[in-house]
């Protein structure tokens, strides 16, 4: 039960030593001693770090802490610990993801969260998820810059500060985090009312004018993560996405899941890059034979030395109901895909697993388990909803050569 308790946690008393990975230049910040937990608590890789999504876990790999308060600060410092151990700090954090059990604790957790970034916090996106662990309020995730590198903050000319602590996009060399958008008018804040479709179209304007503050546009991003509470509203927010992204569209996962206020009916997050050759792949059939292209993502953008996955299902109709078979034909997909790019296992750095019931968690950890036996990629595992009736797992990777 303690092993199974500790699998999402990342402690400081695990936090030993950097280990340089023995494959595809990788560099894994490990954890000792080793409780054989899937993931590590970070990946160095193409001039980022990945950090792996981190609950508020005490020395035992339990949770600690009845408030969300409590939660998020030694979220924050466990993570911390990470960064050190990178030689790095906070100020280096480009891009952060907060899952948050309760919406009601947004503001209690901003409170802490500000006071580590008391200028310039880097680009965040915060939604409703929950988590493996019993009694876990809030888990985060984090992409940061290596000591040295360039960390510029995006905010458009005449655009008011954010409500909540965050920047609107960081740039860092030909990369671009843009934080998760909602319809807001930037000017003032204030929200654009509307259905999904009119709410998407200001997300995607709003996201526009922060890449062109950057010096780019809609046809350099590469990957988007697409937020919604109702699935029923999946095909609006396609409607609207689409008509931005005329010629190979960026990868993407979709889920559902709930939001900061009642009145937001879809969230995005970008990442754009600029200045290096850019190829979308469609993820081939299992003979070989090509894959059909879908017109609201690619399979795979791989841009330079990096490959951008889309979240990717494996539910068919011998596998319904069963964890342990759709993950394996989901990561059967994604090998499929990381081949067609020119990429392989060794060269996954950092993923998300969304799954509908933590109950199976075990078992989707099997699957993945029998690709990966040592220097994991950085994860995150969330409880969310998707947009397929009968998926039970979704899994989005970046890799990097």
């Amino acid at each position: 039960m303690r092993r199974r308790i500790a699998l999402l946690g990342v402690t400081a008393a695990l936090i030993a030593a950097i280990g340089a990975g023995a494959q595809s230049g990788r560099e894994i910040i490990r954890a000792g001693p080793d409780l054989g937990l899937p993931f590590s608590p970070a990946v160095r890789a193409g001039g980022f770090i990945y950090l792996a999504g981190t609950l508020a876990t005490d020395d035992s790999g339990r949770v600690t802490g009845d408030d969300i308060r409590a939660q998020t600060r030694k979220t924050l410092d466990n993570l911390g610990v990470v960064l050190k151990a990178a030689g790095i700090g906070m100020e280096n954090v480009a891009s952060v993801t907060v899952y948050l059990k309760n919406a009601a604790d947004f503001q209690g957790m901003n409170e802490v969260y500000r006071t580590y970034w008391p200028k310039d916090p880097p680009v965040r996106t915060t939604v409703v998820g929950d988590f493996v662990l019993p009694g876990g309020l809030v888990e985060i995730s984090m992409i940061a810059i290596p000591a040295g590198g360039e960390r510029r903050v995006i905010r458009p000319e005449g655009w008011a500060a954010p409500a909540n602590p965050y920047s609107y996009g960081i740039l860092s060399g030909d990369t671009l985090f843009l934080c998760g958008l909602v319809a807001r008018n930037p000017k003032d804040n204030s929200v654009v009312a509307g259905g999904v479709q009119a709410q998407t179209r200001a997300i995607m304007d709003n996201g526009g004018e922060i890449l062109k503050a950057a010096g780019m546009s809609h046809e350099h991003v590469v990957s988007s993560r697409v937020y919604i509470p109702d699935a029923a509203t999946f095909q609006d927010m396609n409607t609207a996405y689409r008509s931005y992204f005329p010629k190979d569209p960026p990868a993407r996962a979709t889920v559902v899941t709930g939001l900061m206020g009642p009145a937001f009916g879809v969230e995005i997050t970008m990442l754009a890059v600029k200045g290096a050759s850019r190829q979308a792949l469609v993820t081939p059939n299992a003979d070989g034979s090509p894959g059909r292209a879908n017109p609201n993502l690619s399979s795979a953008i791989v841009v330079g030395n990096r490959m951008f996955l889309s979240g990717m299902l494996g539910n068919n109709e011998t596998n319904k109901g069963d964890m342990k078979a759709q993950t394996r034909e989901t990561l059967a997909r994604i090998e499929r895909t990381l081949r067609a790019g020119g990429f392989g296992w060794d060269n996954v750095v950092d993923g998300v697993v969304y799954i509908t019931d933590v109950a199976r968690f075990a078992a989707m950890n099997e699957a993945y388990r029998e690709i990966y036996k040592s220097d994991f990629p950085a994860r995150a595992t969330v409880k969310t909803g998707l947009v397929s009736p009968d998926g039970l797992v979704e899994i989005m990777f970046t890799a990097v050569k």
